[in-house]
């Protein structure tokens, strides 16, 4: 039910989700592309296809390439708004006022987690190539570790760099922050440069997406659980190219068929509620004889009870905020399970037939 949730909402709503928002901020660097942010959301989810279609090594130097422009634009930010940028400690003042005419709290907490889930939420996508990772039981813990702090300070570093740029107040929405966060820290060209390293940021994070999801379909293919077909590597590279080409085209159909917003109403909730099912299936790995030992989760009981409770309330604020495409969500999981049925009964047959 995770892998048919991934391939029919989670993966291709985050991509989309990432096309999208990166076509919105092409459009702050080239104001005469004004009008096709839905063909640039398109290209974008192609062009960032065609590296992982190529084989793992060329899409790893590519990420890393990315990665290594993002963090040094996005350090690069504070460091000038603190030293050379035109702001005030004064903007940090009105961030915990509620100002006229804003939204309900729990919309207007939804909003904010949403977009703080957006940010962290693609680190168990790095697990999925745990399989081709060297010594990947020690290696993947640390990267995962490593690279959740990495973020968590960029994002608190950057926050602070746009409230003391931009106090809370003036912006109405995040193109009109994006404007005067610009024009503070560079002048005149600062809203092009800013929009650029959004750009390079959401490509960054596309890439790595697409680089990492399909690898569930094909193993899940190889079980039994998905079409044989998708299980198929390029006989050249290894990389898992029909699986990939399914992802991009899921991924077109949400660029063509909705906003930045409703995509990732879409998603958020199916993503987080299967998220807290796998961190509640820690307390069953525990209890397995010689778990605990092989299988170590600092805090526990407790990191992992409050995470689950976390999701939940952050859930539950999305879906009351967005009824609709939620609902639509959870309706489209549900239709996994007579398709897992389906599998399932052939998969048993085909163990049975001494020919297969």
């Amino acid at each position: 039910m995770y892998g048919w949730q991934c391939l029919l909402i989670l993966d291709p709503g985050v991509t989309a989700g990432l096309a999208t928002g990166l076509a919105r901020y092409v459009i702050a660097v080239f104001p005469e592309a004004a009008g096709r942010e839905r063909w640039i959301a398109l290209a974008a989810v192609w062009i960032l296809s065609a590296a992982p279609m190529a084989g793992l090594k060329p899409s790893v130097r590519a990420l890393g390439l990315l990665t290594g422009w993002k963090v040094l634009a996005l350090l690069a930010v504070p460091a000038v708004a603190f030293t050379v940028g035109h702001g005030s400690v004064a903007g940090f003042e009105p961030f915990f006022e509620r100002r006229p005419g804003a939204p309900p709290l729990g919309e207007a907490l939804a909003a904010g987690l949403i977009g703080v889930f957006f940010s962290f939420g693609g680190f168990w996508e790095a697990s999925r190539l745990a399989g081709e990772i060297r010594v990947g039981d020690r290696a993947l813990p640390r990267a995962l570790a490593a690279g959740t702090a990495a973020v968590t300070l960029i994002y608190v570093l950057t926050t602070a760099a746009f409230l003391y740029l931009v106090p809370a107040d003036r912006a109405r929405d995040g193109a009109a922050f994006a404007r005067l966060a610009g024009e503070a820290l560079f002048g005149s060209s600062g809203p092009a440069l800013l929009a650029a390293i959004v750009v390079v940021s959401a490509a960054a994070s596309g890439l790595a997406l697409l680089l990492m999801a399909p690898r569930v379909y094909v193993a899940m293919s190889r079980d039994g659980l998905f079409p044989a077909v998708l299980a198929a590597t390029s006989p050249a590279s290894g990389a898992p190219t029909r699986a990939t080409a399914l992802l991009a085209a899921i991924a077109s159909v949400f660029v063509l068929s909705g906003t930045f917003e409703q995509i990732l109403a879409f998603f958020i909730c199916t993503a987080l509620a299967f998220v807290a099912l796998a961190a509640a299936g820690l307390f069953r790995i525990r209890r397995r004889e010689g778990a605990t030992t092989g299988f170590r989760c600092p805090g526990y009981p407790l990191t992992p009870g409050l995470f689950i409770a976390f999701l939940a309330a952050v859930a539950g604020l999305v879906a009351a905020a967005h009824p609709v495409p939620v609902s639509v969500a959870f309706a489209v999981v549900a239709l996994g399970l007579p398709v897992h049925r389906v599998f399932s009964s052939r998969r048993r047959r085909s163990r049975r037939s001494p020919s297969a």
